[in-house]
């Protein structure tokens, strides 16, 4: 099996600059829907368990994730807990519903899709952490850095599942997920989340 891209070089940009001077004022914010993200995350890694329960390297990759998430998720939460930030509703960023309306219908091909939108997700999660952790403060800053390595291995295990469950060339797949993150990245958003594009002007944190 070919080893997978780095989680960078599967995207077509990098975040926008707009984004970045959007979270550093908006922490709370950023952190609370960071715990959502981890959250997702780990719920998606648990469905796809329940969905596909005769593919067993996936059962062994997402429960390993499912477990990492919500690991990740705890921490964020106690962040939030010492910044005296209250954990609250977001609604979601149009971001992975932009991803998953694109999801082909039949098997296996809705499988494999569902993986690289898996790794798309990780990936631009990863471009994110890395491109924040210097702006923040050293202790969120050192958080971030330190979720890279499971975050790029994340990506890596998606990658991995959509080529072994298919016999089809993905590179025009990949290229067709790829152009759709990019505008959903560059593109402007009426709120700020995690993954949302460049906040409106008059953008809302609700």
């Amino acid at each position: 099996m070919r080893e997978p891209a780095a989680p960078h070089t599967l995207l077509l940009c990098e975040t926008p600059a707009a984004w970045l001077d959007v979270a550093v004022r908006e922490i709370p914010t950023l952190l609370v829907d960071h715990a959502n993200c981890e959250k997702k995350a780990a719920a998606t890694a648990m469905n796809l368990m329940y969905r596909y329960v005769d593919r067993p390297e996936l059962l062994q990759k997402m429960s390993q994730l499912a477990r990492e998430e919500l690991l990740h998720f705890e921490q964020v939460v106690g962040l939030l807990q010492s910044r005296g930030i209250p954990y609250r509703h977001l609604g979601p960023a149009r971001y992975a519903g932009g991803l998953r309306d694109h999801l082909r219908s039949r098997e296996p091909e809705r499988l494999v899709d569902l993986m690289l939108v898996g790794a798309f997700v990780e990936a631009r999660s990863c471009e994110r952490f890395a491109r924040l952790a210097p702006l923040l403060d050293p202790v969120l800053g050192k958080f971030y850095q330190s979720l890279l390595r499971s975050e790029a291995r994340h990506f890596a295990d998606y990658l991995e599942l959509a080529r072994l469950y298919t016999d089809e060339d993905l590179t025009p797949r990949v290229a067709f997920f790829a152009e759709l993150e990019q505008q959903l990245v560059l593109g402007e958003d009426p709120a700020f989340r995690f993954h949302s594009g460049v906040p409106a002007a008059d953008y809302t944190l609700q």
